[in-house]
């Protein structure tokens, strides 16, 4: 039997999900056996230690779901596809690796720079951008690259320091690339199945990360997941000769934000870009009085608000689609606290 692209959305953001929901556990029991938690400071909201290795759970459910679509006669062969899958293997290792033995901060960024060359050099690439005509981008179009690929990695980093927030923020921009990214002309439906495929994974990794969490996505997660987003916003959305090249900032305008507003804060203050503090937006936010639930919702419905317009200057089927999209998850989301809920009684 050979699946059709559209039925291969639809069966891999389901199968995602449900090898994410058996494997989480399984990730978990193995954290605590042998001590891989994130253990409480100063800096940190929770106040127990929690398993913080939960992107092996959301890169193992992705990878296996390609493999569960390849058993099923069905391998969504396209352009830079593999060169995708490599790369995020890669900053998943790396931010593993991190999450195990606490690697120097300029030398992840070092190794962040030499996965994104080596994607790079494998053709995901800003090459024009459409304003004036369209400029070709010529020698500028590596640096750029590399700029919004390990931006938008360590963001998605940055951003993890509540429960259920990260998780919730890469749902929400997954589902909104994927749909822009059947929905420009020409379409890119691959592009559009990594991003169904990481919604699920990441749908299930937040079953066990709503507060109060039982794991934390850790470096090896935020990594995976903002190189996915990154680089399918330049496949899927960034390749199209029209103004969608500025969807992708707007769809991810939370992670962006909250980098940049840390990055100038910091430097300013003359430290280094590199050393974390607990002054990003969400920790304003619950300095502010604000719970982890208020503040994860407030900084979501931002998200969810910029995948709407991003939808929007797609046309009304677009539109429809995030919204449909857009229902299914909170639906799930209310789904799995009530059942949170109930099982604490």
């Amino acid at each position: 039997m050979i699946i059709k692209l559209t039925q291969a959305h639809i069966i891999g953001t389901v199968l995602a999900y449900l090898i994410g929901v058996c494997l989480v556990p399984l990730v978990i029991a193995f954290s605590k056996k042998e001590g891989l938690v994130d253990v409480p400071n100063e800096r940190k909201i929770h106040t127990t230690p929690i398993s913080r290795i939960g992107g092996v759970a959301i890169w193992g459910s992705t990878m296996l779901t390609f493999l569960c679509l390849v058993f099923l006669s069905y391998y969504p062969y396209g352009s830079l596809l593999s060169g995708i899958l490599l790369g995020s293997s890669l900053m998943f290792l790396l931010g593993f690796v991190d999450d195990v033995y606490n690697l120097d901060a300029k030398f992840k960024l070092f190794i962040q720079i030499a996965i994104t060359t080596l994607v790079y050099l494998l053709g995901v690439q800003i090459n024009t951008i459409p304003f004036f005509g369209g400029i070709n981008l010529g020698l500028w179009s590596y640096p750029i690259t590399v700029l919004w690929i390990v931006g938008i990695s360590n963001a998605l980093n940055f951003i993890d320091g509540v429960d259920g927030l990260a998780g919730s923020v890469v749902t929400v921009s997954a589902l909104s690339i994927g749909i822009i990214a059947v929905a420009i002309a020409p379409p890119n439906p691959i592009s559009a199945l990594i991003g169904f495929i990481l919604a699920g994974s990441m749908l299930a990794f937040l079953t066990y990360n709503f507060n109060p969490a039982k794991i934390f996505m850790g470096d090896s997660g935020a990594l995976f997941s903002g190189f996915l987003l990154a680089a399918i916003s330049i496949t899927g959305i960034m390749k199209s000769a029209t103004l969608a090249v500025v969807l992708p900032v707007i769809i991810l305008a939370v992670p962006i934000i909250d980098i940049t507003y840390s990055s100038f804060r910091r430097i300013s203050q003359g430290h280094s870009p590199f050393v974390a503090d607990s002054e990003h937006i969400h920790h304003k936010l619950l300095h502010a009085g604000f719970s982890q639930q208020v503040t994860v919702l407030i900084l979501t419905s931002v998200a969810i608000f910029a995948g709407a317009l991003a939808a929007l200057t797609m046309g009304s089927i677009a539109a429809r689609h995030y919204a449909l999209a857009i229902i299914a998850f909170v639906s799930v989301t209310l789904i799995l606290n009530f059942l949170k809920v109930l099982t604490k009684k």
